[in-house]
């Protein structure tokens, strides 16, 4: 992301006195040509940085290392941090960068632009077999702003029987699930997850969000996943798998299935999630060949009968 790496650059150039084309290939591992040339562009496109060339040369501000950044504000400076958050898609070197140079930032931004690196989660694992693209909703970044700034919000929300309610919330941080966004709160009735596209409205508040003590967003979100998994398959089954066959499983069932020990035998031990017994053994069934449901019996009884259904209408 050029963007990401010119923004860097010039955080870089307030720190410091002086850089070389070679500290910032470094720095944001890139190749000293790429460097230079994006060095360049920042000089074409009216930023006052210039070039010394000799011993003790290399690229430097106009008027020194803490001349501002060109009149940022403090909502691009939110928005630059973003790119240092795990929501971002640049590369680990420029989120690096970025976070190192955060003290940089003239001293009223600071405390938005550290907001800013973690307000948002990506948790790339999608609920269910969708492959819908994910799509940014209608009211993400007045939420984002609102989590950044750390005020309350008046949020309009509409459930998944499409009745509209209205409640003021404390919002804690987004995230990106597959290709659902969700607003993670604190309400009067604890802490509460809401998808964005469900949100109808959304008014800012000037009091400001209370904020539990060591509230991390992505161990949050962790514990938010892990309980919704649990209700959407709350069954559990044993099983034995030959070892070939592991590779297809962790490809049907992905975050479903369980890896234990080797058994005597040779094979694997395994834990599968699914939603009740009768879907579970649908979904088994084409799966025989490696795999071997030990419990519980349902199950078993279910695969049992699928199997006599496939013998008497394909023998």
């Amino acid at each position: 992301m050029r963007t990401d790496r010119l923004v860097a650059i010039l955080l870089l150039l307030q720190q410091r006195e002086r850089v070389t084309a070679g500290e910032v290939a470094r720095e944001l591992e890139v190749s000293e040509r790429t460097a230079r040339r994006d060095l360049d562009a920042l000089a074409m496109a009216g930023v006052p940085v210039y070039s010394t060339q000799g011993r003790g040369g290399g690229w430097r501000l106009v008027g020194g290392a803490r001349t501002d950044l060109s009149g940022l504000t403090a909502t691009e400076a939110r928005a630059l941090f973003l790119v240092a958050g795990p929501a971002s898609a640049a590369t680990p070197a420029v989120k690096a960068a970025l976070r190192k140079l955060v003290h940089a930032l003239p001293e009223p931004f600071r405390v938005q632009a550290e907001a800013a690196a973690s307000a948002m989660v990506v948790d790339p694992q999608r609920w269910g077999s969708s492959r819908v693209e994910r799509r940014d909703p209608r009211f993400l970044d007045e939420l984002q702003d609102a989590v950044i700034r750390g005020v309350q919000v008046r949020l309009g929300y509409v459930d998944r029987q499409g009745t509209e309610t209205e409640r003021t919330v404390h919002p804690l941080g987004i995230v990106a699930k597959g290709p659902t966004w969700y607003l993670v709160s604190n309400t009067d009735s604890g802490r509460r997850t809401f998808r964005i596209d469900r949100v109808s409205s959304v008014e800012p508040t000037d009091d400001p969000v209370r904020r539990p003590e060591d509230f991390d967003l992505a161990e949050s979100w962790r514990e938010i996943a892990d309980e919704v998994d649990g209700k959407r398959t709350p069954l559990e089954i044993q099983a034995v798998c030959a070892p070939d066959g592991i590779g297809l499983l962790r490809m049907v069932l992905d975050h479903r299935l369980d890896v234990g020990g080797s058994t005597t035998d040779g094979r694997i031990e395994v834990v599968i999630r699914g939603p009740n017994e009768y879907a579970l053994a649908g979904e088994l069934a084409g799966l025989v060949e490696w795999l071997e449901v030990t419990g519980p019996p349902g199950v078993r009884d279910h695969l049992a009968s699928i199997g006599t259904a496939l013998i008497s209408r394909y023998r």
